[in-house]
């Protein structure tokens, strides 16, 4: 192929995020691939690459902070601080699927967890969750004490080993998770009654240099074409729907939980671009801003 008159060819280089087993981002790249080749007409020819090394959630910041860093892409849970510093597409990738939470906790603890109806009930639970991510603050903002832990895979030992009570997922990563790991983490199990739910949109990020800039014009160019073609809709049943349907989130008992550190440019008001399997009568629901009853009701 050509490139574009106008464009050199594009060169894509995201991050491989773990040694391990590690299937968390195989949608994401997808997506990004399927937007490329949307915009290839009128962008030109592109080349994407996974890194040669594993790199944690800080040495992925460092490679993109250096201009000279062995990645130019990533994809992860907005922050006011990754906006700042990175150029964000505003378009939620995975939907705002990763703002629906199931908890993998110790199979034995499943009637303590049956018990919990408010928020109020969460605080006396202690939840695990990775340093630096997104949703830290949103769980201190209600209240609810967090462990956090120095690795993605670390955390499945921790929770095993007691160190906290919960390890909060994405509705999508919970039962893979499971089934991944269930021989290696035999005590762990899929909380069976509660979903959590707070808003936390997942971006591609880039540099704020020249090339960042023409690769967002791209990326956010072709993720429109997927969302009004159905593509983006599409691409996501693929590789969620099956996950999503066996969680059964419209049975569960739902705490919705504020997200403070939103930017005003979150593009809350396109329904379009946002997942919602709460539209089923019969939810019962617990507000953020209440968390000492439940009421029924759709969101």
């Amino acid at each position: 192929m050509i490139a574009a008159p106008g464009f050199a060819a594009t060169h894509l280089t995201y991050p491989l995020t773990s040694d391990g087993i590690d299937s968390r981002y195989d949608y994401d790249w997808a997506v990004l691939r399927a937007a490329l080749e949307k915009t290839t007409p009128r962008y030109g020819v592109f080349e994407q690459h996974q890194s040669d090394v594993a790199m944690s959630p800080p040495r992925i910041v460092q490679e993109m902070t250096s201009p000279s860093g062995r990645i130019n892409i990533f994809v992860r849970a907005t922050s006011p601080e990754l906006e700042r510093q990175f150029m964000p597409v505003r378009l939620p990738v995975d939907r705002g699927l990763l703002g629906y939470r199931l908890l993998l906790i110790r199979a034995a603890d499943q009637q303590r967890f049956s018990k919990v109806k408010t928020i109020a009930d969460l605080r006396r639970l202690h939840a695990g969750l990775g340093q630096g991510w997104a949703d830290v603050p949103i769980f201190e903002k209600a209240g609810v004490p967090v462990i956090e832990g120095s690795s993605y895979e670390g955390l499945f030992a921790m929770l095993e080993a007691g160190r906290f009570d919960f390890y909060s997922r994405s509705a999508d990563e919970a039962l893979r998770e499971f089934q991944e790991r269930h021989d290696a983490h035999p005590q762990m199990a899929v909380e069976q009654t509660l979903l959590l739910h707070y808003p936390l949109p997942r971006y591609f990020f880039v540099r704020r240099d020249a090339e960042g800039k023409l690769l967002a014009k791209r990326i956010e160019a072709g993720m429109e074409m997927m969302i009004k073609d159905g593509t983006l809709d599409t691409l996501f049943q693929r590789y969620k729907g099956d996950l999503i349907k066996n969680t059964a989130m419209q049975k569960r008992r739902v705490i919705h939980l504020a997200n403070p550190k939103l930017t005003p440019q979150t593009p809350l008001a396109r329904g379009e671009l946002w997942f919602n399997p709460l539209t089923e009568p019969g939810n019962t629901v617990v507000p953020a801003e209440a968390g000492t009853h439940a009421s029924h009701g759709r969101r």
